[in-house]
């Protein structure tokens, strides 16, 4: 899956838009078309934030994506906003430490990581969304480890640097959870 539509949702503070950035600029650093469109209004404030990303081989012709993809829900109220956006054939990635309940559709392809159990496991903190960023590699090929590493890079400021292999190690988790 080289062109793809994602919708990132989580609670604020769950690095969603950061996951969403690391994503969009791998695309640009792979020489891709890219945009990315936060959301974190008044929903920062324990609502569902929520972040688009488009990749694609073409010009973006609008940051707005009705209908993605891919839906990474890293929280019970993400998926009931939005499973029923995706159309048949879409990708679902849940946390399964937070999502308490089976997505409904039966027409989409459905993958439950418990991404915020493995990051506390291995001493990484909060980065459930890198370990669900590397799930999403795994299963759709959309960057090598190599480009995604690259996005990273260009996504953590200066002053986190010491953060990228801690991220680094949490997306290579997700990308080896089976």
């Amino acid at each position: 899956m080289k062109n793809c539509k994602i919708m990132l949702a989580g609670f604020g503070g769950q690095g969603i838009l950061f996951a969403g950035k690391v994503l969009a600029y791998a695309g640009l650093k792979a020489g891709r078309e890219v945009s990315w469109l936060p959301s974190y209004g008044p929903e920062m404030r324990g609502g569902t934030a929520n972040c688009s990303v488009v990749i694609s081989d073409k010009p973006v012709g609008s940051p707005i994506i009705p209908n993605p993809d891919v839906l990474i829900a890293m929280n019970r109220p993400s998926l009931d906003k939005f499973e029923a956006t995706l159309p048949a054939g879409g990708i679902v990635i849940t946390d399964s430490s937070l999502v308490d309940r089976e997505v409904e559709r039966e027409d989409v392809t459905v993958i439950k990581i418990p991404a915020r159990e493995i990051a506390l496991e291995n001493e990484l903190g909060n980065l459930a969304n890198m370990v669900i960023v590397g799930r999403l590699l795994k299963e759709t090929g959309l960057y090598t480890l190599d480009e995604i590493k690259a996005g990273l890079e260009k996504s953590i400021p200066p002053t986190k640097a010491a953060l990228y292999e801690k991220n680094v190690k949490a997306i290579e988790l997700g990308y080896q959870y089976a």
